[in-house]
Order: C-alpha cells, then sequence, then structure tokens
C-alpha cells in the first residue's frame, strides 16, 4: 500500500515527464521519477510540508517540488491524492487551468 493514489490526469504528467527526458537520457528519466515517487511516500508520512497557493486555487490543495516539476496534492485527503505532477516554469495562469480541470 501506498497511502497515495494519482488522479488519472497524473498518470498522463509523469508519462509525458518520462517520455521528455528519456529522449535524451533513459537513465536520468528513471531518476526523475524515481525521486518524484520518493518525494509522494514522503508526502504521505508528512502531508502538510508543502505549501499552499491560494492564488492558483481556492482548493485546499498543497505543492511540493522535485527538481524542476511541483507534485500538487489533497493533503487532507486519506490516501493523499496527487492531482497533478507539473513543470515548476510553467505559467502560473496555466497551472491554475489545469487545476481548474481536475476536480
Amino acid at each position: 500500500m501506498t497511502g497515495f493514489v494519482l488522479h488519472p490526469e497524473a498518470y498522463n504528467d509523469l508519462d509525458e515527464i518520462w517520455e521528455y527526458i528519456a529522449a535524451d537520457n533513459l537513465v536520468a528519466a528513471d531518476r526523475v521519477l524515481d525521486e518524484i515517487y520518493q518525494m509522494l511516500r514522503s508526502l504521505v508520512a508528512f502531508p502538510q510540508q508543502g505549501h499552499s497557493r491560494p492564488d492558483l486555487t481556492a482548493r485546499p490543495l498543497r505543492f511540493q517540488s522535485v527538481r524542476d516539476y511541483v507534485i500538487v496534492y489533497a493533503a487532507d485527503e486519506k490516501p493523499l491524492i496527487v492531482i497533478a505532477v507539473l513543470h515548476g516554469r510553467r505559467s502560473p495562469r496555466v497551472i491554475a487551468a489545469i487545476l481548474r480541470q481536475r476536480d
């Protein structure tokens, strides 16, 4: 049991991240996903470690960085729900729009 579940679109986010990195380096792609999953396991143990972003969403979501990526998750849910894993340099407007689409 992992203690977290991925929103269906979060699976797509992870696939896209892996494919993008793997185009240049398979080992690096695996390493980045491993680090993301390691952080997800850490968030299960300490769900409040992320920060809130009321400028992006009114929902009680938290945000945690891993390398160049941001994990967006519902910390108060059991199991923890991962809403998205997005590149951290995306426009805040784009991130807010993505989050509005993912209920």
